[in-house]
């Protein structure tokens, strides 16, 4: 017979098996349907963010994850509750970012119609946006899924995983998780034979660092630095390197069409971390035709680049080994800095002119950030221009929706990146329109209570939109909208806001944003005099 005294119900014991494996924080909205995974969560000693929107509660999670390195929850209900999240859930898979959505479904969906909440295909409908999707019948199996969930974040690639309950389950009583999680051990990997020769023979060796790498950025700035070695970071490896530590590094100009002429110039290029996707190089291929080693833990990844060298390991261990096999080694390079700072300006000059008055504006505001901030951007001309003229000095401080491309990512992202990160400067940066995407998480960041300066540029249109209609021969159509008073807007959810109007005063308010217990709304157009 069962012990009662240690039974609870599932939902209950969900949240107390999350908390003994570390987790303590979710983000979240409850329902009829899910509530039994309330029942625990204050018991567990576990904080709960309450977004207004399930796709906030997704984005959140991803930021908290991106923001901290662990594991982000999100609990939503049946049905719509998990649709609302998908959204967020392709982000996280898309960026590889450790994100568990657990949800509930209904007990049976063949022999009944017209059900709350109900859906054709719950399941199936999460994996098309997660690593995978799968229904726990029984504790046991909810437990066993869980647990396998938190261990592949650690041992492999992490992406998006979906455990859905049915309801009966999570009010079902049952006895508690087991005490003690699957225990994960890391396994360090030598350089194969062979490698640290062809990348010390290369006389024009070129590095792509990708978001895989930047756990591995002292090991990689001490290996350029010794080899000589030219390199660009893709958007989500920016801060592996820097300008600043190292000459040879051109910065997050990847994307510019000339990086294609660099990579042909190369003798060989050492992938590290990347899938060099199109978000990466907006064109089809890097422009390299030579000598390739592609290095990164995913195999699909390996498989993408015929004729590469591939090197299936983690980007710590790659450099470690790579830094080992250097002792001694004298790099002779044809690599100048001066060739490479001539190519940094004229690539800031075509972004600038590209998108006239937004790098001036980051100048500015990168002399007041603080050293520690992190940065969570939306899809915005802002952006776009800011991950290029904006040399990082710290990696995975800056987080964008690289790959899926989500409008209204920012404020949610930032608000779970803050959560993380208690003390520790956190910035937003939104478009007008895609703020608007998910403008009610105004009212999880004012109770939160945490400073959080969101720097809003308003074009007053979609203006990537339109010069991409324009390029295309389109007449511009449905890219004029009709905005709201943004800071009447945040006043009106308890932020406070600034419209200044020139570079000195957004200065000032940036300063009094980061001293604020609570959100701030920065207003910025492109007509601030410097």
């Amino acid at each position: 017979m069962a012990d009662t005294s240690r039974t609870r119900p599932l939902g209950a014991q969900i949240s107390h098996m999350l908390k003994s494996r570390g987790v303590d924080t979710i983000f979240g909205i409850p329902g009829v349907h899910n509530q039994e995974m309330y029942r625990g969560i204050e018991e567990a000693g576990i904080r709960h963010l309450l977004a207004r929107h399930e796709q906030g509660a997704g984005f959140m999670a991803d930021g908290y994850a991106r923001a901290s390195g662990k594991p982000g929850i999100a609990y939503v209900i049946t049905g719509p509750g998990l649709c609302n999240t998908m959204t967020p859930m392709g982000q996280a898979y898309s960026d590889s970012v450790p994100v568990l959505v657990l949800s509930s479904c209904l007990d049976e969906t063949a022999a009944t119609r017209g059900q709350l909440h109900q859906m054709l295909d719950q399941e199936a409908a999460g994996a098309t946006v997660a690593d995978w999707s799968y229904t726990a019948r029984s504790a046991s199996a909810a437990y066993s899924l869980i647990d396998r969930a938190l261990t592949e974040f650690q041992t492999a690639r992490p992406r998006t995983k979906h455990i859905q309950v049915p309801i009966a389950q999570l009010v079902a009583e049952a006895e508690p998780a087991p005490d003690h999680a699957p225990r994960t051990t890391r396994t360090t990997q030598a350089l194969p034979d062979g490698i640290a020769d062809r990348i010390k023979a290369a006389r024009r060796p070129l590095f792509i660092l990708g978001g895989g790498s930047i756990r591995a950025s002292e090991g990689a700035r001490s290996a350029l630095l010794r080899l000589k070695a030219a390199s660009f970071p893709t958007y989500a490896g920016r801060g592996v390197v820097s300008v600043k530590d190292d000459p040879l590094h051109f910065s997050g100009f990847l994307g510019r069409p000339e990086s294609a002429t660099v990579a042909a110039s190369a003798d060989l290029v050492i992938v590290v971390g990347s899938e060099l996707s199109e978000m990466d190089l907006w064109r089809d291929t890097l422009g390299h035709e030579g000598e390739m080693i592609r290095v990164d833990i995913d195999p699909e990844v390996l498989g993408q680049t015929a004729g590469s060298i591939a090197v299936q390991m983690d980007a710590r261990d790659f450099f470690d080994g790579l830094n080992a096999a250097l002792e001694g080694h004298e790099a002779d390079t044809s690599w100048t800095a001066e060739e490479i700072a001539k190519a940094r300006k004229r690539w800031r000059a075509e972004s600038d002119s590209e998108r006239t008055g937004i790098v001036r504006i980051c100048d500015a505001l990168i002399e007041v950030m603080p050293e520690d901030t992190m940065y969570f951007s939306d899809m915005t001309q802002f952006a776009y221009t800011g991950k290029e003229v904006w040399d990082m000095h710290r990696p995975g401080h800056w987080h964008h929706p690289y790959g899926f491309g989500t409008l209204g990512y920012a404020l949610p992202a930032g608000i779970g990146g803050a959560a993380a990160r208690p003390g520790l400067p956190t910035v937003v940066i939104a478009g007008d329109y895609g703020f608007q995407y998910t403008v009610q998480e105004l009212g999880t960041a004012v109770e939160l209570g945490q400073p959080l300066p969101i720097l809003l540029w308003d074009n007053g249109k979609l203006k990537e939109i339109e010069d991409s209609m324009v390029a295309a021969q389109i007449a511009p159509n449905s890219v004029i909208a009709h905005n709201p008073d943004f800071c009447a807007l945040a006043g009106a959810y308890g932020a406070k806001s600034a419209a200044p109007k020139t570079l000195g005063e957004l200065q000032a308010a940036v300063k009094a944003a980061f001293k604020t217990d609570g959100p701030t709304l920065i207003y910025m157009t492109a007509d601030m005099k410097d």
